[in-house]
């Protein structure tokens, strides 16, 4: 994956999640456990997503390169948000994986995990 491949991405999935009825709250939250790559809500649940972004010519689909590692930063950071930003919507975990076509500039394929992981795994 190329620098300007991972913006394109999480452009790419904004733009998604907007269009199916999310509202954005926040692009690349950062905290000292790391960073959420997009916080958006639903009326139900607030989201926190992490995007992977991979040219069509990779040999594993991007959503395999999140991590119980990564999760655990996200669910730290997501724990975080929450105690700064009050609110009775149901956290939900989601990872939203994206291919490229070969020159970065278009999207062949998105793929929406909703509930990839979930706190649980981590407390």
């Amino acid at each position: 994956m190329n620098n300007s491949s991972g913006p394109f991405g999480e452009k790419a999935a904004s733009d998604y999640l907007t269009e199916n009825g999310y509202r954005i709250l926040e692009r690349n939250y950062h905290s000292r456990f790391g960073e959420i790559d997009i916080i958006a809500e639903n009326g139900q649940y607030i989201i926190f997503a992490e995007v992977k972004t991979r040219e069509a010519f990779s040999l594993v689909g991007p959503e395999y390169a999140v991590t119980p590692g990564k999760q655990r930063k996200i669910a730290k950071t997501a724990l975080l948000y929450l105690q700064k930003n009050k609110t009775l919507l149901q956290p939900r975990f989601d990872v939203i994986g994206i291919v490229t076509s070969g020159s970065g500039r278009s999207v062949v394929s998105l793929n929406h995990i909703k509930d990839a992981f979930c706190f649980s795994s981590f407390y």
